[in-house]
């Protein structure tokens, strides 16, 4: 007798043997519509935030001027509601952000404005250190501790441009080559997940409110050939399932499509973790433990970006595809045999008399075989051997 702990570890099991086998156990094309549904909500709400909130440009973008203070002072930490008063005394107005960074021996506080004055970043300095006295490496208060830095928004921009024109060419390119390897379908669909992929993580950097770097732009490029990488290897089986499928009536397009994203599944997910352990290195210790900002947000891109890429390679490029091919008409009729087919094969099982498909006529002025003529009655055929001088 099997108890209901038994009963589901058994279909826990089944379920990934399923998966590893890759039979085409998981009915994805089939309901692909409810895939559409959730990721264009997701879509619709990452351009929402994009168009409504925007994004948190960092310095390098806007400009302005940053001051780095030491997260310990002579009480004890520094919290940034007390940096965040000092500034304001000596300047006039809050600091736009006021934030922590980095672990350990590497934290510090950073302040960040609009452009200031040399006299304003002095006031700044020493009203900062007046009222939350940062420590040295050795210990004692200083003000030399305290740095700071001025930053045009020309070079950020200069890299945006620089980033959308890279983006712009690496998608022609990707475009021609996914078109003459593949066919043209499979370059739409491929083309789509690949904005679906941009859009989804620079609005969840919005949603969040993670800090946009030049390291932000740099990564948010290459999750583009992961994306793609992972969509090309669905594709590929893709192919191989459906070549010759219009000459035969074992299988529609749908099914052998959801049969090669069955049979990449499992590969797909062991990439996927492979690939992203050096990312998760990078932000736990990279920027966790040693605190470079600057690996914090080259991680974090390639983190949201390489789990949306396994996401739409799976759930939107191939019902994409499955559906742009079904609007061809040779790919319906095709459907429709294989249903009749199927139909005739379980009326025969269950007895049922099914007609048999009447024969083709045949062509005028066609050749076909004589069969030989009658012999007159009384006549007996000539026995076979040799023949009697």
């Amino acid at each position: 007798m099997t108890t209901p702990e038994t009963e589901g570890a058994q279909k826990r099991e089944s379920v990934f043997h399923r998966l590893y086998t890759g039979t085409g156990a998981f009915d994805i094309i089939g309901k692909r519509s409810r895939w559409y549904i959730a990721l264009g909500l997701l879509v619709l709400l990452c351009i929402g935030a994009i168009g409504f909130k925007g994004f948190n440009l960092g310095i390098d973008f806007e400009g302005g001027t940053k001051i780095s203070v030491p997260a310990v002072g002579a009480q004890g930490p520094i919290e940034t509601d007390a940096v965040q008063s000092a500034f304001s005394e000596a300047i006039g107005h809050p600091a736009e952000t006021v934030q922590v960074v980095g672990a350990g021996a590497n934290q510090s506080i950073q302040v960040r404005s609009s452009s200031l004055t040399v006299d304003q970043v002095m006031e700044a300095k020493q009203e900062i250190f007046n009222q939350v006295q940062p420590l040295d490496g050795t210990g004692k208060p200083s003000q030399q501790v305290l740095s700071d830095s001025a930053v045009s928004g020309t070079w950020g921009g200069e890299i945006t441009t620089q980033a959308l024109l890279a983006l712009g060419v690496f998608l022609v390119l990707v475009t021609i080559f996914l078109a003459f390897y593949f066919e043209k379908w499979m370059a739409v669909a491929a083309l789509a997940a690949l904005l679906h992929d941009v859009v989804v993580t620079a609005g969840i950097y919005s949603l969040v409110g993670f800090e946009v770097t030049p390291s932000t732009v740099i990564g948010l490029l290459t999750i583009l050939g992961f994306s793609l990488y992972d969509t090309v290897v669905v594709f590929d089986k893709v192919k191989e399932n459906t070549r010759g499928l219009l000459s035969m009536t074992r299988r529609t397009y749908p099914e052998a499509a959801n049969l090669a994203v069955n049979q990449t599944l499992m590969r797909s997910i062991n990439t996927s973790v492979i690939a992203l352990l050096p990312v998760l290195g990078l932000l736990v210790v990279g920027a966790g433990l040693l605190g470079v900002g600057v690996l914090r947000d080259l991680a974090l891109v390639q983190l949201v970006g390489m789990i949306t890429g396994v996401v739409s390679s799976i759930y939107l490029a191939t019902p994409l595809l499955v559906d742009l091919k079904m609007s061809e008409s040779k790919y319906r009729s095709h459907a429709k045999k294989v249903e009749q087919r199927r139909a005739k094969a379980a009326a025969r099982e269950a007895g049922e008399d099914v007609p048999e498909e009447p024969k083709r006529p045949v062509p005028a002025g066609a050749t076909t075989r004589q069969q030989p003529a009658a012999r007159p009655a009384g006549k007996a055929a000539r026995p076979s051997g040799k023949r009697r001088r």
